[in-house]
């Protein structure tokens, strides 16, 4: 029997608390599934601002001031909302510091994790990028922060600058971005399993669970197709 790997597609943000909590929820869930071996997964980009400038300059206001205008809420409401997201992230073992976070551009991120899926380092980028911006208080627009973080997985310095420098990936982020349009996704983080099945949003562990199980199995009853062709065998090509 031949077995497919399960790719799992993620759209997220590196400037989303509730995209760093799902990937904690998705670890849990992988930590349990039994073909976790076999599930490539994907990271997609997805701005949450995309007019966002590389670092936002210093206005005076903390961020729940800011997100209670973005959002046209009040301050208290605001401040409910960061404290829930940070009660929530503890349990999960992250620390979220509103209090430092630097809004910015997240558009030359998703590029560079684009160039670490070809690395084979996707998955640690990711992780670092968000630390950065959730835990240290780094500035995530900043190519100067981007470049140390990129080393840290792994990547090469003059790769990264020369990424930084150029336009390379730009297509490959907005095809990302058009595809979410496409699929209808206006939130993140979202996860597509198996091209078919979706989930929306920081679900529980154990609905990911389930539904890395029921996208598993409806990929294995798949019939493979095969095209036939010229080939070589061990005893010669035909």
């Amino acid at each position: 029997m031949i077995v497919q790997n399960l790719r799992l597609d993620i759209w997220s943000d590196i400037a989303c608390p509730w995209c760093y909590v799902g990937k904690r929820h998705l670890e849990a869930a992988l930590a349990q599934f039994e073909h976790a071996a076999e599930v490539d997964i994907v990271w997609r980009a997805f701005e949450l601002d995309p007019s966002a400038p590389r670092v936002r300059a210093a206005d005076g206001q903390s961020y729940a001031e800011r997100i209670a205008k973005k959002y046209g809420t009040g301050t208290a409401q605001a401040e409910e909302m960061i404290a829930r997201m940070t009660k929530t992230a503890a349990a999960d073992g992250l620390e979220f510091r509103f209090d430092i976070i630097r809004p910015g551009n997240t558009f030359d991120a998703h590029r560079l994790l684009h160039l670490a899926l070809e690395r084979g380092v996707q998955g640690e980028l990711k992780e670092r990028m968000l630390r950065a911006y959730m835990t240290e208080g780094q500035a995530i627009g900043e190519p100067d922060v981007l470049v140390p973080l990129a080393r840290e997985v792994g990547l090469d310095d003059l790769e990264v600058r020369a990424v930084l420098d150029s336009d390379r990936y730009a297509r490959e982020v907005r095809a990302d971005e058009n595809l979410a349009r496409e699929l209808g996704i206006s939130g993140v983080p979202f996860f597509v399993l198996g091209g078919k099945l979706a989930v929306s949003g920081a679900q529980p562990a154990d609905m990911l669970l389930a539904a890395l199980q029921k996208a598993w199995s409806d990929l294995q009853a798949a019939p493979l197709v095969f095209a036939e062709g010229a080939v070589c065998g061990p005893n010669g090509c035909d």
